[in-house]
């Protein structure tokens, strides 16, 4: 048992940081994934490295449970207050296990030496002293499978575990010790046999609490108010001798209005890149999801009337000012404010093409007079189509981007004034679009950093645009308590 909490904590730490790096980077059947995430070798292998450290940093402040059974029948024993004094800690081999659809980790040649005290009974004779207790060349192969569970969750189970405790040397002092000493070969055998015989079950333990954590974990959030994310499973992990593929489902939804798209999501491959240890791709799907999404929930809209015009443009948004536009609007409406509501007519669709990504937004203005008495009266309604591209990049550690405005066009949709040309209302319209995309660019440009997961932070991290989706590649680094000194 002293080995088999030893391999406990190890598979307790080293599985959850495998499976945390797998899930956070967690349904319909047959529905293609909006987002992939792809570990590699390199990775695993990472994890793995960080994993072992941890466990061996944190060696000596284990604590054990106390041992107690009995020798030649009659002899009760108890071994308490084990601590470990020296441990040899083989950092274990994990490998993809296609197979199993998982992990198999292997560990071989660990070696503990700890301390404690003894105690026995033999009827009313009582004696204790201390012991010392090396447990030598413990192997031990545990298989992971990983599948997923009905709500599209993230499900490990233990496959198959083998461990072998190769030899056990005690020594007893104190008390009547030495007439104890012929019997350690029976002490030894039965500890030998009782480390063996739990390593295995303990780790299964272990695994369950795991599967237990995985099973509370939610696969949806609300992103804020307006927009909820859901990134279950679609399908089973795909493992191979190389790397692990998870699809998620990566589809953004109206909290008040939850309504599928009219676009399905497209399959697509991302590209394995074993030089990095981990790859992410973002299909324009998910990202038009999320547009959708907000486009249900309204925000694709806005009111403008003359106090958001800032002072120094020296104008007023009125009947009167609207003249040189609309010629006939001041004689038939002399000298009234104005209401411009502005909505997009669909919601704004991205796509995603080699080294660029392009924008179409479908927009629209109802214009109204506001009468003395604050009544409205409609005007006329506009179709405003621009469509926009761009490029998306990391530098410096963040996410920056840059937009451009391809081409706009303003067309007369219908008229409670009669006809009227839209040549000069486009022409402002371009004008204020190129002052608004200078300031927009001046932000992309800053960028933002990306994102990270407590203390595991992005690096070497690049950025690849191809049809249909965005391919993210990058290693990672676990920040120590000391780098944020």
């Amino acid at each position: 048992m002293l080995l088999s909490d030893i391999m406990t904590r190890g598979a307790g730490e080293m599985f959850p940081s495998i499976i945390a790096l797998l899930t956070l980077i967690s349904v319909s059947c047959g529905q293609g994934p909006g987002l992939q995430v792809i570990l590699t070798n390199k990775g695993l292998q990472y994890g793995k490295h960080v994993g072992a450290g941890w466990i061996q940093d944190r060696l000596n402040n284990i604590t054990f449970p106390d041992i107690s059974g009995k020798v030649l029948g009659a002899i009760h024993f108890t071994l308490t207050g084990i601590t470990i004094t020296k441990c040899d800690f083989p950092e274990p081999s994990v490998e993809f296990y296609q197979d199993a659809t998982g992990f198999k980790t292997s560990m071989s040649g660990l070696s503990v030496a700890l301390a404690g005290w003894w105690k026995t009974q033999f009827g009313i004779i009582h004696d204790g002293g201390s012991f010392n207790l090396a447990i030598f060349s413990v192997d031990v192969t545990s298989v992971v499978g990983l599948g997923k569970d009905a709500d599209g969750r993230l499900s490990v189970t233990s496959v198959s575990c083998d461990a072998n405790v190769g030899d056990v040397d005690m020594q007893f002092y104190g008390g009547a010790s030495a007439i104890f000493k012929p019997f350690v070969k029976y002490f030894k055998g039965r500890i030998r046999g009782e480390i063996q015989r739990h390593i295995c079950p303990k780790l299964e333990e272990a695994i369950v609490m795991i599967e237990e954590q995985l099973q509370a974990m939610n696969v949806s959030f609300d992103v804020d108010q307006d927009v909820t994310l859901e990134f279950p499973l679609t399908s089973l992990p795909v493992v191979n001798a190389s790397s692990m593929n998870l699809g998620l489902k990566g589809e953004f939804y109206s909290i008040k209005h939850h309504e599928e798209p009219p676009f399905k999501p497209q399959l697509f491959a991302v590209p394995e890149q074993q030089g990095y240890m981990l790859s992410v791709g973002l299909s324009e799907f998910t990202l038009n999801s999320a547009s959708y999404g907000y486009y249900l929930a309204g925000l694709f809209q806005a009111l403008i009337n003359d106090s958001v015009i800032p002072p120094s443009l020296h104008m007023h948004l009125n009947t009167s000012e609207m003249g040189p536009f609309i010629p006939q609007l001041p004689k038939m409406f002399p000298d009234l404010l104005m209401n411009l509501q502005v909505y997009a007519r669909d919601a704004p669709l991205f796509s995603f093409q080699p080294g660029a990504i392009k924008l179409d937004f479908h927009g629209a203005v109802k214009a109204f007079a506001i009468q003395p008495n604050h009544t409205q009266t409609p005007l006329f309604n506009l179709n405003v189509d621009s469509d926009f591209s761009g490029k998306v990049w990391v530098a410096d550690g963040k996410l920056k981007a840059s937009m451009g405005m391809n081409n706009l066009t303003v067309t007369l949709a219908s008229s409670e004034v009669g006809p009227f040309k839209t040549d000069a209302i486009e022409k402002v319209a371009k004008l204020g679009s190129t002052v608004f995309m200078a300031k927009v660019n001046e932000i992309l440009g800053k960028g933002a950093d990306l994102p990270r997961m407590k203390q595991v932070v992005p690096v070497n991290t690049v950025l690849q645009m191809d049809m249909g989706f965005i391919a993210i590649f990058s290693d990672a680094q676990v920040l120590t308590d000391g780098d944020f000194d």
